[in-house]
């Protein structure tokens, strides 16, 4: 049985989804089944569950302003949950850590899986980074999966707030100069259900393909959605966000190519999948 933590989340709830597609036995749980920053309470849910043979680490602190003035609660879920996880499994079970473009701070052209030092900027990013560390140091059989500008059904992502945005605004000011790849989480739910039934461990990038600036992918989103939205690009020092992002989110896929896993998707045709998607919802 596959674990996944984060069950209601925006990734989460896609991998289970997809799990249940393709007939896979899990258990989905999030912070109202079990607290993972109590590591005893894991060591019992495990106990009580001999079946579970792998997991899905879904479950993060992602609001990456936020975790500047709430440092003590993103290491605790971020990096002491990751390691109550990753002792649980120790060697014998198999953990599948979610990651981010933020472990780099640097501004190098094209990130390998392999690239070190990474400098993280920004108390989130450290996490992040602390918490592969986590994995990589316990686990036997690992996976970490860096992944980047997450989009999702649970609405909470930058398409969805640019498209409620638009309805009171026909001007927004987006950030032109920190490029990267959108994903669809929907679509890396696919991968990361297909890689947890292997023994292809090591360390991917996974992001739909493509690059594009966040203000180029807001015009595609208002292009695609017919609104009549003027993108007004800036630079991130004048978008003046509380924490710091990486300007160069460019992730190789050399891992997967070696290890046989397929690409995502372009950026674009996901996300007119999701717009699709949201359309048939609003009918609904």
């Amino acid at each position: 049985m596959i674990l996944v933590t984060g069950a209601n989340g925006q990734l989460g709830s896609d991998v289970c989804a997809e799990l249940d597609r393709t007939g896979t036995p899990h258990l989905g749980i999030d912070i109202d089944t079990l607290d993972l920053t109590d590591g005893a309470a894991v060591q019992r849910f495990f106990a009580a569950h001999p079946d579970i043979e792998a997991v899905i680490h879904c479950a993060a602190y992602t609001a990456v302003d936020k975790a500047e003035d709430d440092a003590v609660c993103c290491e605790k879920v971020n990096v002491q949950a990751t390691k109550h996880l990753a002792e649980a499994c120790g060697s014998e079970k198999k953990m599948l850590y979610i990651s981010s473009d933020y472990v780099f701070g640097s501004n190098d052209p094209v990130w390998l899986e392999t690239d070190s030092p990474k400098h993280p900027q920004g108390v989130y990013a450290k996490t992040k980074l602390a918490g592969e560390e986590a994995v990589g140091a316990i686990c036997k059989k690992y996976f970490i999966v860096r992944t980047s500008w997450v989009f999702g059904e649970k609405n909470t992502n930058f398409i969805a707030t640019m498209l409620r945005l638009a309805k009171t605004h026909d001007m927004l000011r987006v950030v032109n100069d920190q490029v990267g790849a959108p994903t669809y989480a929907k679509h890396l739910a696919v991968l990361l259900c297909e890689m947890i039934q292997t023994d292809r461990f090591g360390v991917f990038h996974a992001t739909n393909e493509g690059l594009c600036s966040w203000a180029e992918l807001a015009r595609f989103v208002f292009e695609q959605a017919n609104r009549q939205v003027t993108v007004i690009p800036v630079t991130t020092e004048e978008y003046a966000a509380r924490a710091p992002r990486p300007l160069n989110s460019r992730l190789s896929k050399r891992s997967l190519d070696e290890n046989g896993f397929s690409r995502l998707p372009k950026w674009e045709d996901a996300v007119r999948e999701y717009l699709a998607g949201q359309d048939k919802k609003s009918e609904a």
